[in-house]
């Protein structure tokens, strides 16, 4: 009889053993899931041309939230645009830069970029006349 009795205070034992392991693996794997993976950083759009380029327009976009300006300077060009700084959730993935221009000489240039946290993330640049576009992305991710 008392053979029998020792093998059910084991098997309670044991019982009670796999629930308390159960309950504390679960509590950790929740706590794992609070950690926020999105950080926030600072943004800045810059649009820059040489002398005597007329800017026709430049569309930002950040995600899904899209903003075009048209003729956003005059003649001579010499002042870059560059819009304000602001915080962009790493979240929303994308950014967009694209900006086109008329073009009076072969040697003219028009340079976009994206900065991120005060560093230029991506930069680009066309030369040449005529009417030129040039467009940029960039996204979190790559980070």
């Amino acid at each position: 009889m008392k053979k029998f009795y020792k093998s059910k205070s084991l098997l309670k034992l044991s019982f009670l053993f796999a629930i308390l392991f159960s309950v504390v693996s679960v509590l950790n794997s929740c706590k794992d899931d609070e950690e926020d993976e999105f950080t926030d950083h600072l943004v800045r759009f810059e649009v820059k041309a040489t002398t005597g380029v007329e800017l026709k327009t430049i569309v930002t976009q950040v995600g899904t939230a899209q903003n075009t300006m048209y003729n956003t300077a005059v003649t001579p060009y010499v002042a870059p645009w560059s819009s304000d700084e602001f915080f962009v959730n790493s979240s929303q993935s994308q950014l967009n830069l694209d900006a086109n221009a008329q073009m009076p000489n072969s040697d003219s240039e028009l340079t976009v970029t994206i900065y991120v946290d005060g560093e230029v993330a991506k930069t680009k640049t066309v030369i040449g006349s005529g009417i030129k576009s040039v467009s940029l992305d960039f996204s979190f991710l790559e980070l």
